[in-house]
């Protein structure tokens, strides 16, 4: 029975010192990191070899070209002086929008039978709204129709907008007595038809659920009523005078040139009347008689 252990103890050593035959592995214990903007982000990078010792870790961003983060042991560029390695796992302080994107961890093993792996991590920069730029008209005359626009282009994720009228909040719901819609997405207010009870200010504000919600400086819309002007009136009246006169003018250069069909005919009745000749009968009876006997 002892020379049964002394035959397999040695072998289970044996086993023990096997090199593990696992090729290089790169995992991430992150794959999606989101954090605020003008903070710190953590990409995990985490390797295993199977013989090499020193491993070479590279980072790059993917986009429309690959660039460079972490190359040759320095950082590149605008990540150089602001972000540290520890292993492979990289940190960039004071991230800003610019950093979103698609980071790429790659990790070589000269040594191991599958040479190179590589991990994706993927970083989402929050930002907090704006306040928002915001169109509102002046004057809208009554019954008439007025659009009201609000946009912030700089939080990240999209912000979400509502108007307030005097400091009391528009409601996007279906009620009878509203007369406009609210796009909470686009951030458009329109009004069917305005009357004076829409005259007052108007703000907008953006919110997106990562910083205080922000809004823009509130603007007065005035409704007016419909009023002539005098100058209006004027303008309107010499415009007609001059209008009849022309087309006065016009008839009578057609007429002059017989381009007119009613002139041509009332010519053409002048002249056969000219040509045609008239007979009087005589009003002297014995005229008549000496006239009769000579017939017979």
């Amino acid at each position: 029975m002892s020379t049964t252990h002394l035959l397999t103890f040695p072998a289970l050593l044996m086993l023990l010192y096997i090199p593990s035959s696992d090729p290089v592995t790169v995992t991430t214990s992150k794959a999606k990191v989101e954090v605020h903007e003008n903070t710190n982000a953590v990409l995990s990078c985490e390797f295993r070899t199977e013989k090499e010792t020193n491993p070479r870790v590279e980072w790059k961003k993917r986009g429309k070209d690959v660039s460079y983060v972490y190359f040759d042991g320095d950082f590149t560029g605008s990540f150089k002086g602001r972000a540290s390695i520890d292993g492979a796992t990289m940190t960039l302080r004071g991230v800003t929008q610019k950093d979103s994107g698609v980071y790429q961890c790659e990790v070589t093993a000269r040594q191991d039978k599958i040479k190179l792996g590589e991990v994706i991590v993927t970083l989402n920069v929050l930002v907090p709204p704006h306040a928002p730029s915001c169109e509102v008209p002046e004057k809208v005359m009554k019954g008439f129709s007025a659009e009201l626009h609000c946009k912030d282009k700089l939080s990240v994720p999209a912000a979400t907008y509502s108007w307030y009228k005097d400091n009391k909040p528009l409601y996007t719901g279906n009620h009878q007595e509203i007369h406009y819609t609210l796009d909470p997405k686009t951030g458009t207010l329109k009004f069917k038809t305005v009357s004076e009870s829409d005259e007052g200010q108007y703000r907008c504000e953006a919110s997106n659920g990562v910083g205080a919600p922000k809004s823009c400086a509130g603007r007065h819309m005035k409704i007016t009523e419909f009023e002539l002007n005098m100058t209006i009136v004027i303008a309107l009246e010499v415009a007609a005078l001059l209008l009849l006169l022309s087309c006065c003018v016009a008839i009578c250069l057609c007429c002059r040139r017989g381009c007119c069909p009613c002139c041509r005919k009332s010519k053409a009745e002048t002249k056969q009347s000219r040509t045609k000749t008239n007979y009087n009968p005589p009003t002297d009876p014995r005229h008549y008689k000496h006239t009769q006997s000579f017939v017979l």
